[in-house]
């Protein structure tokens, strides 16, 4: 019986809390038409500074081509960090975690745990080479 009230009563400071926080979000004096310009301003300025950052590449690599592969390994090489972690992760949970019982899920788990690494490196080291190879054998 005590169990019962005391679920009861965290479900109902549950909802109360929700409640505070739905109360407290519509408040706010803001404008739905505001929200969308800003929206919209953001996303113009985030895609200036990307073509900025295109063109700075195409120059610096004399070739719009060149330009781009490097602009775009960049961008591997920026976004591979944070995946190559969450995949490490993911893999260790299946070798180390679910892998106790399972024992082909442990080397599921370390057969991806390598693969996510070797990947990751890869995606560190090719921008490196690119450029050695673009930059220092084209001329």
């Amino acid at each position: 019986m005590k169990k019962k009230i005391a679920a009861i009563i965290i479900i109902f400071m549950f909802v109360l809390s929700l409640w505070g926080t739905i109360a407290l979000a519509t408040d706010t004096n803001t404008n739905t038409a505001d929200l969308r310009n800003d929206a919209t301003v953001n996303l113009v300025q985030i895609k200036d500074q990307q073509l900025e950052t295109l063109q700075d590449y195409q120059d610096s690599y004399g070739d719009a081509t060149y330009g781009f592969v490097a602009y775009i390994l960049n961008i591997i090489r920026i976004y591979s960090i944070p995946f190559g972690f969450v995949g490490i992760a993911i893999s260790g949970i299946y070798r180390y975690i679910i892998g106790i019982r399972k024992l082909d899920v442990r080397d599921k788990g370390f057969g991806a745990m390598i693969g996510i690494i070797t990947a990751m490196v890869i995606c560190q080291v090719l921008p490196l080479v690119f450029a050695i190879v673009v930059r220092g054998w084209r001329g």
